[in-house]
């Protein structure tokens, strides 16, 4: 009798990543522009490798800066010139989500911000992040919603693509 369901033995092209918890089938391309993936801490790391991984998966060359929050912002400012040479930013935080707006101060391309529901404290699981990336005060932020990894790594395909003949 079956269940409906198709195991991994079915199909041995499909990759499994547990970070990311993504599936997909990958196929050889070109990884064109330049998309930078940021995290504050480690404990955002499965939504910015989500991010990272879908931008990847549409042909996007993607670098990922990983634990570079504010608290310990030289680990940020070392990095300027990788952020400043990227078509498009992920900033992915929790806790108070400052990130995106000390990235959206330092660079000149689009910077996508992604409150996410980890942290201690009052963070209300990524409600705080995500009211203080809405009211930053920096220019060429967008937000995507709580832990949207995915979206944000498909909307910085788009603005990579940008300006591609087609």
């Amino acid at each position: 009798m079956s269940t409906g369901r198709s195991s991994y033995h079915e199909f041995p092209e499909l990759e499994y990543d547990p970070l990311s918890h993504i599936i997909k089938i990958e196929k050889e391309k070109e990884h064109k522009g330049k998309i930078v993936v940021c995290s504050a801490g480690t404990a955002d790391l499965n939504v910015a490798e989500e991010a990272a991984q879908t931008a990847e998966f549409f042909g996007c060359h993607v670098e990922r800066l990983y634990d570079v929050g504010v608290s310990g912002i030289h680990r940020l400012l070392s990095q300027l010139d990788i952020l400043q040479s990227a078509r498009c930013i992920i900033a992915v935080a929790g806790m108070e989500g400052a990130l995106a707006s000390v990235i959206g101060g330092l660079v000149d391309c689009p910077v996508i911000a992604v409150p996410t529901s980890v942290g201690y404290g009052a963070s209300f699981h990524g409600v705080s992040a995500l009211l203080t990336m809405i009211n930053s005060c920096a220019n060429g932020i967008a937000v995507v919603n709580i832990d949207n990894g995915y979206g944000a790594g498909y909307i910085a395909t788009q603005i990579n693509r940008t300006g591609e003949s087609k």
